[in-house]
């Protein structure tokens, strides 16, 4: 039943997983379809391929965002 809600009324997309500022993970709060955002900033499935391209990312993003604040923590003593 709950799939023939998400195709009569559409999905109900909510952020499960946030990658970067720009990159997220979305499920269907009905269906539990799992979406992702492309390089062109468009939905797309949530494919293995786009699972590991998301935890790089997320790994990258964290690494430089941590440099980030240690950076500014060197310059504030």
């Amino acid at each position: 039943m709950k799939t023939v809600y998400c195709s009569v009324f559409g999905h109900n997309y909510v952020v499960s997983k946030k990658i970067t500022f720009h990159v997220n993970e979305y499920k269907c709060t009905h269906c539990r379809a799992q979406m992702t955002t492309n390089s062109n900033g468009k939905l797309t499935p949530l494919t293995p391929k786009f699972k590991e391209i998301n935890s790089v990312l997320e790994r990258i993003h964290k690494r430089r965002k941590f440099k980030r604040l240690e950076g500014l923590l060197i310059f504030e003593h």
